[in-house]
């Protein structure tokens, strides 16, 4: 049975985009709100949802040294989402819970094809050998202008190395967000980041519970 078919539709929900757009503190309020329908909820993030995952990601955001090259930070990224998929996400799925992730295979192709050049074949075939088969049921892309994200961004701690990026580096990422949400309507929904924070909770959940009630 291939991975898909391990989980009912819907229960596999993702949150991505650009730096700054509040992609932690939004998947933590869908979290609680399908928790309080009665939902067995498991909130994790990319990188870092698994042990391994945690030492990654300290290597690809934390570290002060000048990173790794494109191609070698594209493998750690995938290593990640490898660990992360056949540890946590897949048997959260087999037992019937709902897995959302802060980050998944959206935000790859936008930071290691869009951001920094690698050809996008490639990143598409070697995150299809990573995630085992695995697409999400339900995908958010939260948009901001990348100058506002990065401020906003920047005003909550040191930045990440992601984030000291040049300003042209997240336009190309925002770039490539905006060219999957185009490509895959169905299972994308792009979702103004600019707004306040509740309002912006309110229309995730509205979302999550319409295909939840869909899938039924």
């Amino acid at each position: 049975m291939t991975p898909e078919h391990l989980h009912t539709m819907a229960s596999f929900i993702t949150i991505d985009g650009v730096e700054g757009a509040g992609k932690s503190t939004q998947a933590a309020r869908l979290a609680d709100a399908l928790r309080r329908d009665g939902h067995e909820v498991v909130l994790t993030r990319e990188p870092g949802g698994t042990e391994l995952g945690r030492a990654l990601r300290r290597m690809l955001l934390e570290d002060d040294s000048p990173g790794p090259t494109a191609e070698t930070e594209l493998l750690l990224y995938l290593a990640d989402r490898a660990e992360h998929v056949r540890r946590l996400i897949q048997p959260a799925l087999a037992r019937g819970a709902i897995v959302i992730a802060d980050r998944f295979s959206d935000s790859t192709v936008a930071y290691q094809s869009y951001g920094r050049g690698l050809p996008l074949e490639t990143v598409e075939r070697l995150d299809a050998f990573a995630r085992g088969g695995l697409v999400p049921d339900l995908s958010f892309f939260l948009d901001l202008p990348p100058d506002v994200g990065l401020e906003r961004a920047r005003a909550t701690g040191p930045a990440d190395r992601l984030e000291r990026e040049a300003l042209d580096f997240h336009r190309r990422v925002r770039d490539g967000f905006l060219a999957i949400a185009a490509s895959e309507p169905t299972r994308v929904v792009l979702l103004d980041a600019s707004v306040e924070i509740a309002d912006l909770a309110r229309a995730l959940a509205d979302h999550a519970r319409a295909r939840l009630a869909a899938a039924a």
